[in-house]
């Protein structure tokens, strides 16, 4: 059954889509409904992140399931917020869409939204739509909160302080490469069915990834605040510079101790890639990247799922990768810029 959208007008299709939201923060006092959500934070400080996705630069809806996008739509606006040690708490999502999408479709993009938002405990309280000429856009603003003295900013970072990454790094970009190759393959033709067994942790971090709220919350319960934090979303060489050019810093990132997953490595030697170039330059990785103070070296290493990659140095010093056999190399930002495509 298709649904034409034209069929619920503007209104017609808010209310259709945002029928069966319940609400769950107590913050959030009204949600879609009015002309305007009503938050009340009671003293924290807030905190707004905007992701704009359009298609054909973002995503291609030939191998991006909606349900999927919904999905990661959301996730990577709450990464933004627990990137400033913050808790998301309330979404707004905005959508230009074109005549070839029915109701059923939107649903399934939606069903993706409203289920980040249940895992991660986030309200959708409002947004926009509107017809597009050139595809599908999205645009999702989140809000969170936070305690004035726990926000954690990119400019933080100091001379002898570590860096840790959060999980693993490259396995998105793999996950991208793998798809694009699939659907050149394709070319069309009907039936085609590609084998993606043995590859689905990669394929998942690409096509549905995860904010780190758990890094989160355990560096809340071992009492541990990070100096500067900053989510891995253009890759890990341009973020860390990020961190570091806002710090008026330098640093030195260990080859040796980028941690990358198995898949990743095979399908970067199955594309002839270099795998550091992957896990440096790949992006969309979601992981958080943070620093602290040297002293907290142990108490840190002690929690599981983060990897001391490297430290912080003096401003004069650059940004320098340590390759494995002991050469220094100027670390550049590479990841991705669409800004640039």
């Amino acid at each position: 059954m298709r649904t034409e959208i034209s069929t619920l007008g503007e209104f017609g299709l808010i209310n259709h889509l945002t029928k069966n939201i319940k609400l769950t923060q107590p913050t959030t006092l009204k949600g879609v409904g009015d002309d305007a959500a009503v938050i009340d934070n009671s003293g924290k400080r807030t905190l707004v992140t905007t992701d704009l996705l359009l298609e054909g630069i973002h995503f291609d809806l030939m191998y991006a399931p909606l349900k999927h996008l919904g999905y990661k739509a959301a996730a990577v606006n709450f990464s933004d917020i627990y990137a400033m040690n913050g808790k998301p708490q309330q979404i707004t999502v905005s959508l230009g869409i074109s005549k070839r999408f029915s109701v059923e479709e939107l649903d399934e993009f939606y069903a993706g939204i409203l289920l980040a938002c249940e895992i991660y405990g986030v309200d959708l309280v409002g947004g926009d739509t509107t017809s597009s000429l050139t595809g599908f856009s999205i645009s999702v603003t989140c809000i969170g909160i936070a305690e004035d003295d726990k926000i954690v900013y990119r400019n933080g970072a100091k001379d002898t302080d570590l860096i840790f990454v959060s999980g693993d790094l490259g396995a998105a970009y793999m996950g991208l490469q793998l798809l694009e190759r699939e659907k050149s393959v394709f070319g069309g033709k009907a039936g085609f069915q590609p084998d993606f067994s043995g590859k689905e942790y990669i394929l998942e971090r690409q096509l549905k990834p995860e904010a780190r709220k758990d890094i989160v919350q355990l560096l809340a319960e071992h009492e541990i605040l990070p100096t500067a934090m900053i989510d891995v979303s253009d890759g890990l060489s341009s973020d860390i510079i990020h961190i570091c050019k806002q710090s008026n810093t330098g640093c030195r990132i260990f080859e040796e101790r980028l941690p990358i997953d198995y898949q990743t490595a095979v399908m970067a030697e199955t594309f002839n890639l270099n795998v550091t170039t992957v896990a440096l330059n790949g992006g969309e990785d979601y992981e958080l990247l943070f620093t602290v103070p040297l002293s907290l070296h142990e108490k840190v290493s002690a929690i599981p799922g983060i990897h001391l990659v490297g430290h912080i140095t003096k401003p004069e010093d650059g940004y320098r990768l340590i390759t494995r056999d002991g050469q220094e190399m100027d670390l550049k930002a590479q990841g991705w810029n669409p800004i640039e495509e």
